[in-house]
């Protein structure tokens, strides 16, 4: 299967809220015909709406992949819109719905539907997401690709040996962006308790936490390396991080926690 075949055969989106719509901008941006997308989803946005794609239309025969967006407590609902699609090797399913199993589609559209399941995050609205993925033995080399090249439109992709793994990826990167958006939150306010204003406060948060990022993503050298690199003997940053790096209560024992419970959490909700 290659992007030629998704203009022939058609793309279908499940669903078209904020993940599917960061997408489907990725897609566009890059070149996909809109005439090529067919979307179900029963509230369109504006911006759907103006896209220039089939809204609530009838669908293709065959389309190339089928991009399941829908929120898990709806999948019973939404689902058999598509079950037209079930055990057709030919249209692999794309799922990006937290906490939904690749089992729960085998069960509800055939056991041998190509399904593979993917957890981005929500920097893919701007193209800096990252997306984990995890596939069925039904889903071809061809088809793994063509995903891999789609959700590359809205950042970077790794791919999980296991599905297992994929709940460790959503208490890492699925949910980390809330956790760096809190940590924001919490520095401007640190700021604020020593005498700076409002604004400035959160301006020098903001600008600290994305160029921190953006160096440790662009540098050759690890963020360990990096942290030492600005670490003076018995200067600043290392009274700073005496506190931050406490064994006990510091980031690290918290950050374990934090990451734990959300992954403990994507478990509940696949297992039901």
């Amino acid at each position: 299967m290659t992007f030629n075949d998704i203009s022939r055969r058609g793309l279908v989106l499940l669903g078209c809220g904020k993940m599917g719509s960061a997408m489907l901008a990725g897609w566009v941006r890059d070149g996909l015909d809109p005439k090529a997308v067919w979307v179900i989803d029963p509230q369109p946005s504006d911006w759907l709406l103006d896209q220039g794609v089939h809204v609530n239309q009838s669908l293709p025969p065959q389309p190339a992949l089928i991009l399941v967006a829908v929120k898990p407590q709806l999948m019973e609902q939404a689902l058999p819109q598509i079950g037209a699609f079930g055990n057709a090797p030919e249209t692999v399913i794309l799922s990006v719905a937290a906490g939904t199993p690749i089992k729960t589609y085998e069960d509800m559209l055939g056991a041998k539907t190509p399904v593979i399941r993917a957890m981005p995050n929500t920097p893919a609205a701007i193209g800096k997401g990252i997306t984990a993925m995890s596939a069925n033995s039904h889903v071809t080399d061809g088809q793994l690709q063509v995903a891999d090249q789609l959700l590359k439109a809205i950042g970077q992709t790794v791919r999980c040996e296991v599905e297992a793994q994929l709940d460790a990826v959503t208490g890492v990167s699925g949910s980390g962006p809330a956790y760096v958006f809190y940590m924001i939150d919490a520095l401007a306010a640190a700021g604020r308790a020593q005498g700076l204003s409002s604004d400035m406060a959160m301006q020098l948060a903001k600008a600290t936490v994305a160029g921190a990022g953006a160096l440790a993503e662009t540098s050759e050298e690890t963020p360990e390396q990096l942290r030492v690199n600005v670490t003076s003997p018995n200067g600043t940053t290392q009274a700073g991080l005496e506190v931050l790096m406490n064994e006990g209560s510091g980031l690290g024992p918290l950050m374990e926690n934090t990451v734990a419970a959300a992954a403990d959490r994507s478990r509940e909700l696949a297992s039901g």
